[in-house]
């Protein structure tokens, strides 16, 4: 189940807030979106979007399982990522969870897992 999860052929769907130095360009924006070129090749955002009309915060979904992929996209264009917050993986959700703190899977999400269904 752990390949399935993290291998990037499974496209498991991400989304994550990040927290970046500066505010980020429409011109940027709109690179993201059709791809930036990286040294293992090139990659894009599937959905991006400003948070709480602050620039320099994103939301930021995608597919990829390459190594450390957010923080390189930024990385590419000139920007530092401050803080990378991954809200959502395979389904599953932190929602209601402090950092630091845990909780037990549902059998609900155990099955979903199980199953291969990811959104």
């Amino acid at each position: 189940m752990t390949e399935k999860l993290t291998h990037p052929s499974n496209k498991v769907k991400k989304i994550y807030h990040v927290f970046l130095d500066k505010n980020v360009s429409g011109t940027d924006f709109k690179q993201l979106l059709e791809g930036v070129e990286l040294e293992d090749g090139p990659m894009y955002a599937d959905t991006l979007s400003y948070i709480d009309g602050d620039n320099s915060q994103i939301g930021l979904e995608i597919h990829s399982g390459r190594n450390r992929v957010v923080r390189r996209l930024f990385e590419a264009l000139g920007y530092k990522v401050k803080k990378l917050d991954r809200v959502l993986f395979a389904g599953l959700t932190k929602k209601n969870l402090r950092r630091g703190q845990w909780r037990f899977l549902t059998e609900q999400e155990i099955t979903s897992l199980k199953m291969g269904i990811f959104e």
